[in-house]
C-alpha cells in the first residue's frame, strides 16, 4: 500500500458534518458532528483557532485549538459527540496567547455544564446557542479583533508599514502571512479539484509554479495528494 493510502480520509469525507454561519463578528462558522466507527482521520492545515466541546459518557471538555500549520493524523473517540466554533482570522483570546495552545488546550471544567475562562465561570457552548455565547465573548473582551490584519488579509497592502503588517498578522494569528497565503491557497486547490478541474488548469488556477510544487503543498497542508483528493471525493462515504 502506497503511503498516500495509508493515510486516513480527511474529516469532511468521513464525518457527517451540519454546519452553520452565525450572526457574529467573531466567527466564521458553527458546526457539529458524532464520531465514525473509524480509529483516525487526517486534520489538515487551518489558518483558524477553534473551540471544540467534545461529549462522551457523560463527560464534557471545551478544547481550544488552531491554528493548525500542517495536515497531522488525529484518532477518532468513539461514541462522542463534538460541537465546534471556527473562530474568524484576525481574532484571538485575549488570555491565551497562541504560543501557549501549542496545538491544542483543553480549559479547566468549573462544572458538568460549565468551564473556567479568565477566572470567570462560562456555561458551556450548544450549536443552538452559540451567537449568544459569541456576543458575550465579544462584549466580554473575551475574545479581540485586529482590524488591521483583516484588512491586510483582505487587501494585500494597508497604510501599515510592510513591518508592522507582518507584526500585526503574527499577534493576532500565530502565523506568518507567507504561511496564511500558502494554506489558503492549498485549500483553494482543493475546492477546485473537487469541482472537477483539470489538474493542469488547478495549478495554473492556483497559482503554483507547476505540479510537483502543488503535490508538495497538498502533501504538506492537506496530507494528500492530488489524485487521492480526487477520489475521496468521488467515492461515497465509508463507515465501516
Amino acid at each position: 500500500m502506497s503511503a498516500d493510502h495509508a493515510t486516513p480520509e480527511r474529516a469532511v469525507t468521513i464525518f457527517d458534518i451540519e454546519e452553520r454561519r452565525p450572526g457574529s463578528a467573531i466567527a466564521d462558522k458553527v458546526w457539529r458532528a458524532r464520531s465514525e466507527p473509524v480509529a483516525t482521520f487526517t486534520s489538515v492545515a487551518s489558518t483558524h483557532w477553534e473551540m471544540v466541546v467534545t461529549r462522551h459518557k457523560g463527560r464534557t471538555a471545551l478544547i481550544v485549538r488552531g491554528p493548525e500549520v500542517r495536515a497531522t493524523v488525529m484518532p477518532v473517540p468513539q461514541d462522542t459527540e463534538f460541537f465546534g466554533i471556527e473562530f474568524r482570522i484576525g481574532t484571538r483570546l485575549a488570555d491565551l496567547p497562541f504560543s501557549r495552545i501549542g496545538g491544542a488546550v483543553t480549559l479547566p471544567q468549573a462544572g458538568t455544564r460549565s468551564f473556567w475562562l479568565n477566572g470567570s465561570a462560562w456555561e458551556l457552548p450548544t450549536f443552538a446557542n452559540a451567537d449568544i455565547f459569541l456576543e458575550r465573548l465579544f462584549r466580554r473582551g473575551r475574545v479581540v479583533r485586529d482590524p488591521a490584519v483583516e484588512k491586510v488579509l483582505r487587501e494585500g497592502a494597508t497604510a501599515l508599514s510592510s513591518r508592522s503588517a507582518r507584526r500585526h498578522v503574527r499577534h493576532a494569528t500565530g502565523l506568518t502571512l507567507g504561511l496564511i497565503r500558502q494554506i489558503d491557497r492549498a485549500h483553494q486547490a482543493v475546492a477546485l479539484l473537487e469541482r472537477g478541474v483539470p489538474l493542469l488548469d488547478v495549478v495554473d488556477r492556483a497559482g503554483y509554479a507547476d505540479q510537483p510544487h502543488l503535490t508538495r503543498s497538498l502533501k504538506r497542508f492537506v496530507g494528500h495528494t492530488p489524485g487521492r483528493i480526487v477520489r475521496d471525493h468521488a467515492a461515497p462515504r465509508s463507515t465501516s
